[in-house]
């Protein structure tokens, strides 16, 4: 996918888990390892009204808009995050964004509690995907019908659907950031074998592969 601007939708939930989201906010919002010719990103968090939502971690977010206000298209990418507040009905108008951004080829990725959502409105029925590990979606969405597509792996990406499960955060991020074309190949391979091992040897090729004046 090689496009000149991305509009990333974060959507926000009270008890929203905070770590699930650190790698890849972080990194699409910073641009710091971003690639001499890489699409613009623009990072917006979005929620159901503009009240501001509560994390599990006790962070306080004020939304920048509203999901009326999401532009559905080619260059729209859509951020789940897990919650424990995903079975509440005011939650439908988000899912329903995912399911047009899905039929229209935009990406959306979606984590933990996140997954069960749409596992509950059939979206993953027919789409290689994973979650909290086998058994989960069977356990929290009665309708589900997908066990013949589910892979008990961190994160799957099946074209422009992106799954984790709540420890698979950063090999989602990896997929998503794989996925907008934002990070030379050699520089994504670094940055998540530093990330996923600690090792300083990654950290070291890691800025090795930065252009000149990049490195932090």
């Amino acid at each position: 996918m090689r496009l000149s601007v991305f509009t990333v939708y974060v959507y926000v939930l009270d008890t929203l888990a905070d770590w699930e989201l650190g790698h890849v906010i972080s990194e699409l919002h910073s641009g710091r390892f971003f690639k001499r010719d890489a699409p613009e990103v623009s990072l917006k968090t979005v929620s159901v009204t503009k009240e501001p939502i509560h994390t599990m971690g006790g962070l306080r977010i004020m939304p920048d808009c509203l999901i009326d206000d999401i532009v559905v298209g080619e260059t729209g990418v859509l951020l789940l995050p897990g919650a424990d507040t995903w079975h509440d009905p005011k939650h439908g108008a988000i899912l329903e964004k995912a399911r047009e951004f899905l039929a229209l080829g935009a990406t959306v990725c979606a984590i933990c509690g996140a997954t069960a959502a749409l596992a509950d409105l059939g979206l993953l029925d027919n789409r290689a995907h994973t979650s909290n590990g086998a058994g989960f979606l069977e356990m929290v969405s009665p309708c589900y019908k997908g066990q013949n597509f589910y892979i008990d792996k961190p994160s799957v990406k099946d074209n422009n659907l992106i799954t984790a499960g709540s420890a698979g955060a950063l090999l989602w991020a990896k997929q998503i950031i794989e996925r907008l074309g934002i990070f030379e190949a050699n520089t994504l391979e670094a940055w998540y074998d530093y990330f996923n091992t600690g090792k300083p040897e990654y950290f070291f090729a890691l800025m090795q592969t930065l252009p000149s004046g990049n490195e932090n």
